[in-house]
């Protein structure tokens, strides 16, 4: 747990006690640094004054939402920093949000109510196993593909591709 103990973590989420239990749970695994904001505007200065290893954000917040504050961070000109992994945090898991949240550049997805085996296995995936970043038209952010293949081909259609099944 070493690895994980040094890092400096920000969340950002409107809830108080989301923000406690999170930040228990980063206690309970030795992690020192940890800073809080209870909203993005506020979670985008830190970054900016602060040196941040990972970004714990809540999906549903005012006046930015949690995938609207990872864009800023993956796109903006003046992103203190683009590649800084980012934990969303989301009381839903229903397949929009999950796929808003990846193209939005989100580096793992995490499901509230956090358990604290949950958020360690998400940071020990983002230190272990960190994925490459990648830059496409209107996308820039860790390569959302985990299957790794060893041709390098491609691993899903063509967006504009429709799948049709002929029943006879």
């Amino acid at each position: 747990m070493s690895g994980i103990a040094a890092l400096s973590v920000l969340i950002v989420d409107d809830t108080p006690q989301m923000r406690a239990i999170t930040a228990s749970v980063l206690e309970g695994v030795g992690i020192r640094t940890i800073l809080e904001a209870d909203d993005a505007p506020t979670g985008l200065e830190i970054l900016r004054s602060e040196p941040v290893d990972v970004v714990i954000v809540d999906y549903k917040m005012a006046p930015l939402t949690g995938t609207e504050f990872v864009r800023i961070v993956r796109n903006s000109p003046d992103s203190p920093d683009p590649f800084v992994p980012i934990i969303m945090l989301t009381g839903h898991a229903d397949r929009r949000r999950i796929c808003e949240a990846r193209d939005a550049g989100v580096s793992e997805f995490l499901v509230k109510p956090v358990t604290a085996r949950a958020l360690i296995g998400r940071l020990q995936a983002l230190i272990l196993k960190p994925r490459p970043f990648v830059k496409l038209d209107g996308y820039f952010g860790p390569d959302r593909r985990r299957i790794d293949q060893p041709d390098g081909g491609e691993r899903r259609r063509a967006t504009d591709e429709k799948l049709t099944i002929d029943i006879d």
